[in-house]
Protein backbone atom coordinates (compact mmCIF):
# COMPACT_ATOMS: atom_id res chain seq x y z
CA UNK A 1 0.00 0.00 0.00
CA UNK A 2 1.35 3.46 -0.73
CA UNK A 3 -0.04 6.76 0.39
CA UNK A 4 0.56 10.49 -0.42
CA UNK A 5 3.39 12.39 0.90
CA UNK A 6 2.72 15.13 3.16
CA UNK A 7 5.37 17.00 1.63
CA UNK A 8 3.19 16.85 -1.81
CA UNK A 9 0.44 18.36 -0.07
CA UNK A 10 1.75 21.72 -0.75
CA UNK A 11 -1.36 24.08 0.04
CA UNK A 12 -3.92 24.22 2.86
CA UNK A 13 -6.63 23.64 0.52
CA UNK A 14 -4.59 20.21 -0.54
CA UNK A 15 -4.26 19.38 3.09
CA UNK A 16 -7.34 19.53 3.90
CA UNK A 17 -8.89 18.15 1.10
CA UNK A 18 -6.76 14.96 1.48
CA UNK A 19 -8.12 15.08 5.68
CA UNK A 20 -11.58 15.28 3.89
CA UNK A 21 -10.89 11.92 1.72
CA UNK A 22 -9.62 10.08 4.60
CA UNK A 23 -13.14 11.08 6.86
CA UNK A 24 -10.63 11.87 9.52
CA UNK A 25 -11.41 15.21 11.55
CA UNK A 26 -7.71 16.92 12.71
CA UNK A 27 -8.05 20.39 13.74
CA UNK A 28 -6.01 22.84 11.19
CA UNK A 29 -5.64 26.42 11.11
CA UNK A 30 -4.53 27.66 7.65
CA UNK A 31 -3.14 31.23 9.14
CA UNK A 32 -0.71 30.61 11.45
CA UNK A 33 -0.28 33.46 14.47
CA UNK A 34 3.34 34.42 15.54
CA UNK A 35 5.26 36.76 18.03
CA UNK A 36 4.05 37.32 22.22
CA UNK A 37 0.45 37.22 21.61
CA UNK A 38 0.20 33.94 19.44
CA UNK A 39 -1.58 30.97 20.64
CA UNK A 40 1.24 28.81 21.16
CA UNK A 41 3.45 31.39 22.76
CA UNK A 42 0.91 31.76 25.91
CA UNK A 43 2.14 30.71 29.00
CA UNK A 44 0.87 27.71 31.35
CA UNK A 45 1.86 27.65 35.35
CA UNK A 46 1.94 24.25 36.75
CA UNK A 47 2.58 23.42 40.27
CA UNK A 48 5.80 22.65 39.04
CA UNK A 49 6.72 25.89 38.09
CA UNK A 50 6.15 28.81 34.97
CA UNK A 51 6.04 27.01 31.19
CA UNK A 52 7.04 30.34 29.19
CA UNK A 53 5.00 28.84 25.77
CA UNK A 54 2.99 25.44 23.99
CA UNK A 55 6.12 23.76 23.10
CA UNK A 56 7.07 20.78 24.65
CA UNK A 57 10.59 18.57 23.68
CA UNK A 58 9.58 15.01 24.21
CA UNK A 59 11.94 12.28 25.74
CA UNK A 60 14.40 10.03 23.79
CA UNK A 61 17.08 7.63 23.86
CA UNK A 62 20.08 8.36 21.49
CA UNK A 63 22.06 5.36 21.77
CA UNK A 64 24.68 7.75 22.79
CA UNK A 65 25.61 7.40 26.17
CA UNK A 66 28.93 5.47 27.99
CA UNK A 67 28.40 1.86 28.65
CA UNK A 68 28.35 3.15 32.04
CA UNK A 69 25.79 5.34 31.94
CA UNK A 70 27.35 8.50 31.40
CA UNK A 71 26.54 11.35 28.23
CA UNK A 72 28.93 11.51 25.43
CA UNK A 73 29.72 14.62 23.72
CA UNK A 74 26.94 13.51 21.38
CA UNK A 75 24.27 13.49 24.32
CA UNK A 76 25.55 17.17 25.15
CA UNK A 77 24.96 17.77 21.26
CA UNK A 78 21.11 16.86 21.50
CA UNK A 79 20.51 18.25 24.81
CA UNK A 80 22.11 21.78 23.45
CA UNK A 81 20.03 21.78 20.12
CA UNK A 82 16.70 21.19 22.49
CA UNK A 83 18.08 24.42 24.23
CA UNK A 84 18.17 25.95 21.17
CA UNK A 85 14.55 24.89 20.17
CA UNK A 86 12.46 27.54 22.25
CA UNK A 87 10.00 25.50 23.59
CA UNK A 88 9.80 25.85 27.59
CA UNK A 89 8.65 22.26 28.70
CA UNK A 90 11.58 20.12 28.59
CA UNK A 91 9.89 16.60 29.44
CA UNK A 92 12.42 14.51 30.23
CA UNK A 93 15.00 15.41 27.13
CA UNK A 94 16.09 11.94 27.77
CA UNK A 95 14.73 8.46 29.03
CA UNK A 96 16.92 7.66 32.10
CA UNK A 97 16.95 4.36 33.59
CA UNK A 98 17.04 3.76 37.54
CA UNK A 99 19.31 1.09 37.43
CA UNK A 100 21.74 -0.53 34.97
CA UNK A 101 19.54 -3.67 34.27
CA UNK A 102 16.53 -1.41 33.00
CA UNK A 103 18.21 -0.14 30.31
CA UNK A 104 16.54 -0.57 26.85
CA UNK A 105 20.27 -0.29 25.30
CA UNK A 106 23.47 -1.02 26.63
CA UNK A 107 23.82 3.05 25.88
CA UNK A 108 21.00 4.28 27.33
CA UNK A 109 21.91 7.06 30.67
CA UNK A 110 21.78 5.61 34.21
CA UNK A 111 20.85 7.65 36.90
CA UNK A 112 23.38 6.51 39.76
CA UNK A 113 25.67 8.38 42.28
CA UNK A 114 28.56 8.03 40.08
CA UNK A 115 27.05 9.93 37.25
CA UNK A 116 25.22 12.67 38.79
CA UNK A 117 27.63 15.54 38.29
CA UNK A 118 27.26 14.80 34.53
CA UNK A 119 24.01 15.03 34.35
CA UNK A 120 23.46 17.79 36.58
CA UNK A 121 26.54 19.46 33.72
CA UNK A 122 23.68 18.40 31.27
CA UNK A 123 20.94 19.68 32.59
CA UNK A 124 22.82 23.28 32.93
CA UNK A 125 24.27 23.18 29.59
CA UNK A 126 20.69 23.12 28.26
CA UNK A 127 19.86 26.12 29.93
CA UNK A 128 23.12 28.03 29.47
CA UNK A 129 22.32 27.52 25.49
CA UNK A 130 18.76 28.68 25.95
CA UNK A 131 19.71 31.58 28.40
CA UNK A 132 22.22 32.78 25.01
CA UNK A 133 19.81 32.20 22.50
CA UNK A 134 16.59 33.83 24.36
CA UNK A 135 17.79 35.68 27.61
CA UNK A 136 14.67 34.73 30.05
CA UNK A 137 15.11 31.11 31.47
CA UNK A 138 13.03 31.95 34.40
CA UNK A 139 10.28 29.99 32.60
CA UNK A 140 12.41 27.21 31.18
CA UNK A 141 10.85 24.16 33.52
CA UNK A 142 12.96 20.93 32.76
CA UNK A 143 12.29 17.48 33.79
CA UNK A 144 14.00 14.16 33.76
CA UNK A 145 12.39 11.06 32.81
CA UNK A 146 13.03 7.80 34.82
CA UNK A 147 12.75 4.47 33.40
CA UNK A 148 12.67 0.90 33.78
CA UNK A 149 12.65 -0.76 30.44
CA UNK A 150 10.53 -4.12 31.31
CA UNK A 151 9.97 -6.70 28.75
CA UNK A 152 12.56 -4.54 26.56
CA UNK A 153 15.61 -4.20 28.70
CA UNK A 154 18.57 -4.97 27.07
CA UNK A 155 21.54 -3.87 29.92
CA UNK A 156 24.77 -5.78 28.16
CA UNK A 157 26.61 -4.64 24.64
CA UNK A 158 26.19 -8.11 22.16
CA UNK A 159 23.60 -9.11 24.45
CA UNK A 160 19.95 -10.15 23.72
CA UNK A 161 17.23 -8.41 25.34
CA UNK A 162 17.45 -9.50 29.21
CA UNK A 163 13.49 -9.05 29.82
CA UNK A 164 12.10 -8.15 33.22
CA UNK A 165 8.13 -8.63 32.87
CA UNK A 166 4.98 -7.96 34.92
CA UNK A 167 3.28 -10.99 33.27
CA UNK A 168 3.39 -13.85 30.89
CA UNK A 169 1.97 -11.94 27.34
CA UNK A 170 0.37 -14.95 24.72
CA UNK A 171 2.12 -13.15 21.79
CA UNK A 172 5.17 -10.50 23.24
CA UNK A 173 6.69 -13.60 24.86
CA UNK A 174 7.49 -15.79 22.27
CA UNK A 175 8.21 -12.51 19.79
CA UNK A 176 10.91 -11.26 22.49
CA UNK A 177 11.90 -14.19 24.29
CA UNK A 178 10.46 -15.29 27.48
CA UNK A 179 10.12 -19.10 27.31
CA UNK A 180 10.10 -19.54 31.13
CA UNK A 181 8.19 -17.77 34.26
CA UNK A 182 12.33 -16.66 35.16
CA UNK A 183 11.61 -13.23 33.40
CA UNK A 184 8.55 -12.56 36.32
CA UNK A 185 9.05 -10.00 38.49
CA UNK A 186 7.85 -10.63 42.58
CA UNK A 187 6.09 -8.58 44.31
CA UNK A 188 9.24 -7.74 46.41
CA UNK A 189 11.01 -7.09 43.26
CA UNK A 190 8.58 -4.39 42.40
CA UNK A 191 9.24 -2.71 45.83
CA UNK A 192 12.87 -2.68 45.43
CA UNK A 193 12.30 -1.26 42.22
CA UNK A 194 9.80 1.58 43.69
CA UNK A 195 12.77 2.53 45.93
CA UNK A 196 15.20 2.79 42.90
CA UNK A 197 12.47 5.02 41.70
CA UNK A 198 12.58 7.10 44.76
CA UNK A 199 16.43 6.96 44.87
CA UNK A 200 16.66 7.83 41.43
CA UNK A 201 14.15 11.41 41.86
CA UNK A 202 16.20 12.19 45.01
CA UNK A 203 19.21 12.36 42.69
CA UNK A 204 17.17 13.76 40.06
CA UNK A 205 16.15 17.03 42.87
CA UNK A 206 19.93 17.14 43.70
CA UNK A 207 21.06 17.23 40.22
CA UNK A 208 18.49 20.23 39.76
CA UNK A 209 15.87 19.29 37.39
CA UNK A 210 12.57 20.32 38.77
CA UNK A 211 10.60 17.48 38.32
CA UNK A 212 11.30 13.62 36.70
CA UNK A 213 8.61 11.64 34.74
CA UNK A 214 7.31 8.23 35.87
CA UNK A 215 7.39 6.87 32.98
CA UNK A 216 4.27 4.89 32.09
CA UNK A 217 4.06 4.15 28.19
CA UNK A 218 5.39 2.72 25.21
CA UNK A 219 5.03 -1.11 26.90
CA UNK A 220 8.15 -0.46 29.25
CA UNK A 221 7.59 -1.81 32.55
CA UNK A 222 5.19 1.18 34.01
CA UNK A 223 2.86 0.63 31.60
CA UNK A 224 2.83 -3.13 31.02
CA UNK A 225 2.34 -3.30 34.60
CA UNK A 226 -1.05 -1.02 34.18
CA UNK A 227 -2.45 -4.37 31.75
CA UNK A 228 -1.64 -6.77 34.43
CA UNK A 229 -5.42 -7.95 35.24
CA UNK A 230 -4.18 -11.36 35.55
CA UNK A 231 -1.12 -10.51 37.48
CA UNK A 232 -1.73 -11.80 40.91
CA UNK A 233 -0.66 -10.56 44.07
CA UNK A 234 -0.44 -6.48 45.03
CA UNK A 235 0.36 -5.19 41.87
CA UNK A 236 -2.32 -6.89 39.47
CA UNK A 237 -5.70 -7.43 38.87
CA UNK A 238 -7.70 -4.44 40.26
CA UNK A 239 -7.20 -0.80 38.88
CA UNK A 240 -5.85 0.23 43.05
CA UNK A 241 -3.67 -2.77 42.95
CA UNK A 242 -2.30 -2.09 39.08
CA UNK A 243 -1.79 1.63 40.29
CA UNK A 244 0.16 0.82 43.28
CA UNK A 245 3.74 0.61 41.26
CA UNK A 246 3.14 4.80 41.09
CA UNK A 247 0.84 5.79 43.66
CA UNK A 248 4.08 3.67 46.27
CA UNK A 249 6.60 5.63 43.97
CA UNK A 250 4.57 9.17 44.68
CA UNK A 251 4.06 8.90 47.77
CA UNK A 252 8.07 8.14 48.54
CA UNK A 253 8.77 10.72 46.19
CA UNK A 254 7.29 13.48 48.50
CA UNK A 255 8.58 12.32 51.70
CA UNK A 256 12.04 12.32 50.08
CA UNK A 257 12.34 14.92 48.11
CA UNK A 258 10.01 17.55 49.21
CA UNK A 259 9.24 20.33 46.55
CA UNK A 260 10.11 18.03 43.33
CA UNK A 261 7.84 17.75 40.79
CA UNK A 262 6.38 15.03 39.11
CA UNK A 263 4.93 14.35 35.73
CA UNK A 264 3.88 11.33 34.27
CA UNK A 265 3.96 10.49 30.18
CA UNK A 266 1.07 7.59 29.38
CA UNK A 267 0.09 5.21 26.39
CA UNK A 268 -3.88 6.05 26.85
CA UNK A 269 -4.81 3.36 24.81
CA UNK A 270 -3.08 0.06 23.09
CA UNK A 271 -3.46 -2.27 20.15
CA UNK A 272 -3.09 -5.55 19.43
CA UNK A 273 0.87 -6.28 18.52
CA UNK A 274 1.09 -6.60 14.66
CA UNK A 275 3.44 -7.68 12.20
CA UNK A 276 4.85 -8.09 8.80
CA UNK A 277 2.38 -9.50 6.39
CA UNK A 278 3.53 -11.58 3.56
CA UNK A 279 2.43 -9.22 1.55
CA UNK A 280 4.77 -7.63 -0.98
CA UNK A 281 5.26 -4.61 0.95
CA UNK A 282 5.19 -5.83 3.84
CA UNK A 283 2.23 -4.55 5.32
CA UNK A 284 1.57 -4.35 9.05
CA UNK A 285 -1.18 -7.15 9.98
CA UNK A 286 -2.46 -7.96 13.54
CA UNK A 287 -0.98 -10.73 15.49
CA UNK A 288 -3.72 -11.75 16.95
CA UNK A 289 -7.52 -12.87 15.94
CA UNK A 290 -10.26 -12.25 18.26
CA UNK A 291 -10.92 -10.47 21.59
CA UNK A 292 -7.57 -8.93 22.89
CA UNK A 293 -7.87 -8.29 26.46
CA UNK A 294 -4.12 -7.16 27.12
CA UNK A 295 -4.40 -3.87 26.48
CA UNK A 296 -4.35 -0.67 28.48
CA UNK A 297 -7.11 1.64 27.77
CA UNK A 298 -8.04 -1.10 25.13
CA UNK A 299 -12.05 -2.06 23.90
CA UNK A 300 -11.54 -5.76 24.07
CA UNK A 301 -10.93 -5.92 20.23
CA UNK A 302 -7.18 -4.66 19.61
CA UNK A 303 -8.61 -1.79 17.72
CA UNK A 304 -9.72 0.27 19.77
CA UNK A 305 -10.06 2.38 22.74
CA UNK A 306 -12.08 2.48 25.90
CA UNK A 307 -11.40 5.80 27.76
CA UNK A 308 -13.00 4.30 31.29
CA UNK A 309 -9.64 3.53 32.62
CA UNK A 310 -7.37 6.16 31.18
CA UNK A 311 -9.85 8.61 32.62
CA UNK A 312 -9.78 7.31 35.90
CA UNK A 313 -5.78 7.06 35.91
CA UNK A 314 -5.85 11.09 35.33
CA UNK A 315 -8.17 11.40 37.98
CA UNK A 316 -5.49 9.78 40.31
CA UNK A 317 -3.49 11.92 38.95
CA UNK A 318 -4.99 14.72 40.17
CA UNK A 319 -5.24 13.45 43.65
CA UNK A 320 -2.08 12.73 43.93
CA UNK A 321 -1.05 16.46 43.30
CA UNK A 322 0.25 15.81 39.85
CA UNK A 323 -0.58 18.07 37.35
CA UNK A 324 2.15 16.90 34.05
CA UNK A 325 0.59 14.79 31.85
CA UNK A 326 1.70 13.52 28.67
CA UNK A 327 -0.31 11.31 26.28
CA UNK A 328 1.26 8.86 23.88
CA UNK A 329 -0.08 5.39 23.13
CA UNK A 330 0.77 1.97 22.05
CA UNK A 331 4.90 0.98 22.08
CA UNK A 332 7.28 1.44 19.10
CA UNK A 333 8.01 -2.94 19.41
CA UNK A 334 4.90 -3.81 18.09
CA UNK A 335 2.71 -1.36 16.96
CA UNK A 336 4.87 1.30 15.97
CA UNK A 337 1.77 2.72 13.43
CA UNK A 338 -0.13 3.91 16.36
CA UNK A 339 2.39 5.56 18.47
CA UNK A 340 5.02 7.13 16.11
CA UNK A 341 3.00 7.04 12.48
CA UNK A 342 5.29 6.81 9.70
CA UNK A 343 5.66 6.63 6.17
CA UNK A 344 8.89 4.64 6.05
CA UNK A 345 9.49 1.96 8.35
CA UNK A 346 12.62 0.76 10.50
CA UNK A 347 14.39 -1.58 9.29
CA UNK A 348 12.77 -4.60 11.04
CA UNK A 349 9.33 -2.76 10.91
CA UNK A 350 6.05 -3.23 8.80
CA UNK A 351 4.90 -0.87 5.98
CA UNK A 352 1.66 1.36 7.86
CA UNK A 353 -1.45 -0.38 7.02
CA UNK A 354 -3.28 3.09 7.08
CA UNK A 355 -2.05 6.20 6.41
CA UNK A 356 -0.23 7.84 9.01
CA UNK A 357 -2.58 10.54 9.05
CA UNK A 358 -5.11 8.67 10.30
CA UNK A 359 -2.67 7.49 13.49
CA UNK A 360 -2.05 11.38 13.99
CA UNK A 361 -5.90 12.28 14.46
CA UNK A 362 -6.46 8.84 16.71
CA UNK A 363 -3.57 10.11 19.28
CA UNK A 364 -5.40 13.45 18.86
CA UNK A 365 -8.12 12.96 19.77
CA UNK A 366 -7.51 10.59 22.18
CA UNK A 367 -5.59 13.14 24.13
CA UNK A 368 -8.78 16.08 23.34
CA UNK A 369 -11.85 13.33 25.11
CA UNK A 370 -8.78 12.95 27.87
CA UNK A 371 -8.37 17.06 28.36
CA UNK A 372 -12.04 17.80 28.29
CA UNK A 373 -12.76 15.29 30.81
CA UNK A 374 -10.06 16.22 32.77
CA UNK A 375 -8.76 19.50 32.37
CA UNK A 376 -7.46 19.85 35.65
CA UNK A 377 -4.33 18.72 34.12
CA UNK A 378 -1.65 19.90 31.66
CA UNK A 379 -1.80 18.11 28.80
CA UNK A 380 1.11 17.72 26.28
CA UNK A 381 0.26 15.84 23.17
CA UNK A 382 2.65 13.59 21.02
CA UNK A 383 2.13 12.23 17.31
CA UNK A 384 2.69 15.60 15.45
CA UNK A 385 5.90 15.06 13.56
CA UNK A 386 4.27 13.36 10.67
CA UNK A 387 2.42 16.60 9.96
CA UNK A 388 5.73 18.18 8.75
CA UNK A 389 4.73 21.36 6.83
CA UNK A 390 1.66 21.54 9.06
CA UNK A 391 2.62 20.51 12.59
CA UNK A 392 2.37 24.33 13.85
CA UNK A 393 -1.09 24.83 11.74
CA UNK A 394 -2.49 21.99 13.22
CA UNK A 395 -0.42 22.66 16.76
CA UNK A 396 -2.11 25.48 16.99
CA UNK A 397 -5.34 24.76 15.92
CA UNK A 398 -5.32 22.08 18.74
CA UNK A 399 -4.07 24.42 21.77
CA UNK A 400 -6.62 27.36 20.66
CA UNK A 401 -9.52 24.79 20.80
CA UNK A 402 -8.16 23.40 24.45
CA UNK A 403 -7.66 20.12 23.26
CA UNK A 404 -4.19 19.78 24.65
CA UNK A 405 -2.35 22.22 26.77
CA UNK A 406 1.09 21.82 24.71
CA UNK A 407 2.46 20.51 21.72
CA UNK A 408 5.28 17.70 21.91
CA UNK A 409 8.06 17.62 19.64
CA UNK A 410 10.33 14.18 19.33
CA UNK A 411 11.75 13.48 15.69
CA UNK A 412 11.27 16.86 14.57
CA UNK A 413 13.63 18.01 16.83
CA UNK A 414 16.18 15.90 15.67
CA UNK A 415 16.38 17.37 11.88
CA UNK A 416 15.05 21.12 12.77
CA UNK A 417 15.54 21.80 16.89
CA UNK A 418 14.37 25.57 16.00
CA UNK A 419 10.85 25.47 14.87
CA UNK A 420 9.36 26.17 17.59
CA UNK A 421 11.61 29.24 18.40
CA UNK A 422 11.18 29.86 14.32
CA UNK A 423 7.40 29.41 14.70
CA UNK A 424 7.17 31.97 17.08
CA UNK A 425 9.27 34.46 15.19
CA UNK A 426 7.03 33.76 12.07
CA UNK A 427 9.89 32.87 10.30
CA UNK A 428 9.27 30.75 7.33
CA UNK A 429 9.68 26.79 7.16
CA UNK A 430 12.57 25.61 6.39
CA UNK A 431 11.46 22.79 4.36
CA UNK A 432 14.82 20.73 4.01
CA UNK A 433 15.00 20.29 7.82
CA UNK A 434 11.31 18.57 7.91
CA UNK A 435 11.56 15.64 9.53
CA UNK A 436 9.90 13.17 6.59
CA UNK A 437 9.83 9.80 9.11
CA UNK A 438 12.47 8.27 7.15
CA UNK A 439 12.92 6.39 10.74
CA UNK A 440 16.83 5.91 10.15
CA UNK A 441 16.99 7.94 13.77
CA UNK A 442 15.21 3.91 14.68
CA UNK A 443 16.91 1.54 12.43
CA UNK A 444 20.08 3.27 13.18
CA UNK A 445 19.66 2.20 17.31
CA UNK A 446 18.06 -1.13 16.17
CA UNK A 447 21.31 -1.82 14.33
CA UNK A 448 23.47 -1.26 17.45
CA UNK A 449 24.25 2.69 16.14
CA UNK A 450 23.90 5.70 17.66
CA UNK A 451 20.35 7.55 16.90
CA UNK A 452 20.23 10.73 14.92
CA UNK A 453 18.73 12.18 11.80
CA UNK A 454 21.41 10.90 9.04
CA UNK A 455 19.33 12.02 5.99
CA UNK A 456 18.65 15.76 7.35
CA UNK A 457 21.13 16.82 9.69
CA UNK A 458 24.53 17.74 8.24
CA UNK A 459 26.41 16.27 11.27
CA UNK A 460 24.94 12.98 10.78
CA UNK A 461 24.80 12.73 7.13
CA UNK A 462 28.69 12.89 7.55
CA UNK A 463 29.26 10.45 10.64
CA UNK A 464 30.88 6.79 9.64
CA UNK A 465 27.58 5.31 10.50
CA UNK A 466 25.78 6.22 7.32
CA UNK A 467 27.09 3.81 5.06
CA UNK A 468 26.07 0.61 7.62
CA UNK A 469 22.85 2.17 7.97
CA UNK A 470 22.27 2.36 4.22
CA UNK A 471 23.14 -1.55 4.52
CA UNK A 472 20.30 -2.49 6.55
CA UNK A 473 17.78 -0.99 4.65
CA UNK A 474 16.15 -2.90 1.76
CA UNK A 475 17.03 -1.21 -1.40
CA UNK A 476 14.78 1.84 -2.43
CA UNK A 477 13.25 1.46 0.95
CA UNK A 478 13.49 5.00 1.72
CA UNK A 479 14.19 7.74 -1.50
CA UNK A 480 16.26 10.22 -2.38
CA UNK A 481 15.80 13.41 -0.19
CA UNK A 482 14.17 16.44 -2.33
CA UNK A 483 12.47 18.61 -0.46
Amino acid sequence: MSWPRVSALRTAAQFSSRLQQLGIDLPFDEELQSGPESVLAQPLTSVCGRIGNRWCILPMEGWDGTLDGRPTELTRRRWTRFGLSGAKLMWGCEAVAVRFDGRANPNQLVICEENLAELAALRQLLVDTHATAFGDTSDLLIGLQLTHSGRFARPLPGQPLQPAIAYRHPILDARFGVNSDSSLLSDDDLRRLIDDFIRAAVQAQRAGYTWVDIKHCHGYLGHEILSGFDRPGDFGGSFENRTRFLREITSGIRTAAPGLGIGVRLSVFDFVPFQPGKDAGRTGVPSWQGPYPHAFGGDGSGHGMDPAEPLRFLRLLVELGIDLFCSTCGSPYYNPHIQRPALFPPSDGYQPPEDPLVGVARQIQATALLKQQVPELITVGSGYSYLQEWLPNVGQAVVRLGLADSIGLGRMVLSWPELPADTLAGKPLQRKLICRTFSDCTTAPRNGMVSGCYPLDPFYKTRPERERLAACKPSGSVPAVRD
